[in-house]
C-alpha cells in the first residue's frame, strides 16, 4: 500500500495525484492509500476525506459506471465544471464573463443506452461497471427519468428475443410524447422470424418505435419530440440533448446570442434543436452532415404553422465547410459540432466575418480553440454559460455569444 495525497481531478474525473498516479472517486486535497497498478491506484482507502466529500445519493454509485461525481458535493462539481473551461479558454489566452452554471436536477436524463445481455435465467440490463465491461443493474437509478426506467424492463426483454448467447445489446431508449422510442444495435441479424418476434415484443411492451440497427422494425406511435412549437420525428437513435432542462437552457443562450438576426444559418443543425424555435422569429438554413435527420427537421417545419421559411442542406462541413461567399449573406451563425469542434468551418467563419454567433460546444478544449481563431479574426467573446446536463458526470457543456468588432 502506498499513501498519496491528491491534487486535482481529470477531464474524466479521477483524482491525479503526483507521478501521476491516477485515483477514481478521489477528490483534491484527500490522503489516500492503494496499490498501485501501472499509473492506477486501486484498493483506495480515503486516509483524509475532503469536506467536499458527501454520500453518494444512489445506491447503485460504488458499482455503476453511469456516474463519475456522486461522492462530491453539488457546489464543489458546479465550480470544477466552470473551472475547466476557465483553464481550456486561459490556456488559449481567453478571458470572458461566465454565466452561472446551470445544472440539471436529479433524474432528469431523458436518454440513455442500456448494455443488455442474455443469461441462463433470462436476461440482465443496466449500465457497464466502473472501469469493466460488467453489467450493473440499476433499479434504483437517480439518474434517469422515471418514465425511463421502464426501459430496463424493455432491453431485458429485447435481449432475450435477439441477442447471441455471447453477445451484449446496445440498447437506445428515449423518452417521447407518445412513448419510449427505442433502438438496438448489436444483436442478431434480422430474419423473418426475428423480425415478427420483435414486432410482437414492440406491441406487448408497448413502444412507440422499434428499431433493430437503424432497421424500423414497427412504429406503434409516432416518437414525437416537440421543439419550440413545431413536432418532429426523428430517425431511430438520433442524437437528441440529454434532459429537458439541458436543452431548455442551451436554447435560451443560443436566443440571446443570435438575437434580432433575421437570416440565420445553423451549423450540425441536427434535427432542429435550435433551428425550429429560432424559425419562430427569423429564416433559417440548417445544415447537417445526416439527411435522415434532415428530412425530419423539414417535415417538422412543413407541419408548424406560423414559422417562417427553413431550408435545409446536407453536407459534410467537415470536409465541405461552408465557405465565405455562401456565408456572408447570413446575420447570425449558429454551431453546435461534435467533440472534435469545427476547425475548418470556424476558419471560414473567420474569413465571411459573419456579425454574431451562437456557439455550442460539448468539448471545452475545442472549444477554446475555435474561439481563439474568432478572437484572432477580430471576434469578441462576449459570455460562456457551463451547462451541467449529465450530472455526476465529468462531461462539460457550454453556449456561448462571440460578435465581431465594427469595422
Amino acid at each position: 500500500m502506498t499513501e498519496h495525497r491528491i491534487l486535482r481531478l481529470g477531464h474524466h474525473g479521477d483524482g491525479i495525484a503526483e507521478g501521476p498516479v491516477f485515483a477514481p472517486v478521489t477528490l483534491p486535497g484527500e490522503v489516500v492509500t492503494g496499490m498501485l497498478s501501472g499509473q492506477r491506484l486501486e484498493d483506495i482507502r480515503i486516509v483524509k476525506p475532503s469536506d467536499d466529500r458527501v454520500s453518494p445519493p444512489c445506491r447503485h454509485f460504488k458499482a455503476c459506471g453511469g456516474c463519475a461525481l456522486q461522492h462530491a458535493s453539488d457546489a464543489f462539481v458546479a465550480d470544477w465544471k466552470v473551472e475547466v473551461v476557465r483553464k481550456a479558454l486561459e490556456a488559449q489566452g481567453l478571458e470572458t464573463e461566465f454565466r452561472p452554471i446551470a445544472t440539471s436536477p436529479a433524474q432528469s436524463r431523458r436518454r440513455a443506452t442500456f448494455a443488455a445481455r442474455r443469461t441462463k435465467k433470462g436476461a440482465m440490463a443496466g449500465f457497464y461497471g466502473r472501469g469493466s465491461d460488467v453489467i450493473v443493474e440499476i433499479p434504483d437509478c437517480r439518474l434517469l427519468k422515471p418514465d425511463l426506467m421502464a426501459g430496463l424492463e424493455v432491453a431485458q426483454t429485447l435481449a432475450i428475443a435477439g441477442a447471441s448467447r455471447k453477445g451484449t445489446l446496445a440498447v437506445t431508449v428515449t423518452l417521447s410524447e407518445n412513448g419510449l422510442d427505442v433502438s438496438v444495435a448489436n444483436g442478431k441479424p434480422l430474419d423473418g422470424p426475428l423480425r415478427l418476434t420483435l414486432a410482437q415484443r414492440c406491441e406487448k411492451l408497448g413502444l412507440a418505435r422499434l428499431a433493430w440497427e437503424d432497421e424500423v422494425i414497427a412504429t406503434r406511435f409516432p416518437p414525437v419530440q416537440r421543439f419550440g412549437g413545431a413536432e418532429m420525428v426523428p430517425p431511430p437513435g438520433a442524437f437528441m440533448q440529454a434532459s429537458a432542462e439541458g436543452e431548455a437552457t442551451l436554447l435560451a443562450a443560443v436566443q440571446e446570442a443570435v438575437g434580432d438576426a433575421g437570416e440565420v444559418v445553423d451549423l450540425f443543425a441536427g434535427c432542429g434543436t435550435f433551428t425550429l424555435p429560432l424559425a419562430g422569429k427569423a429564416r433559417l438554413h440548417a445544415v447537417e452532415g445526416e439527411a435522415g435527420m434532415l428530412a425530419a427537421l423539414d417535415l417538422g417545419w412543413r407541419r408548424t404553422e406560423g414559422l417562417k421559411k427553413v431550408s435545409t442542406e446536407a453536407r459534410d462541413l467537415f470536409r465541405r465547410p461552408l465557405l465565405p461567399d455562401e456565408l456572408k449573406r447570413f446575420e447570425a451563425v449558429v454551431i453546435d459540432p461534435p467533440r472534435a469542434g469545427a476547425e475548418r468551418q470556424v476558419a471560414e467563419i473567420c474569413k465571411a466575418g459573419t456579425p454574431r454567433i451562437a456557439f455550442v460546444s460539448c468539448n471545452p478544449v475545442t472549444f477554446a480553440r475555435d474561439a481563439r481563431m474568432l478572437c484572432d479574426a477580430g471576434y469578441r467573446l462576449d459570455w460562456v454559460q457551463v451547462v451541467d446536463q449529465f450530472r455526476w458526470s465529468a462531461h462539460v457543456e457550454l453556449a456561448a455569444s462571440l460578435t465581431r468588432f465594427a469595422n
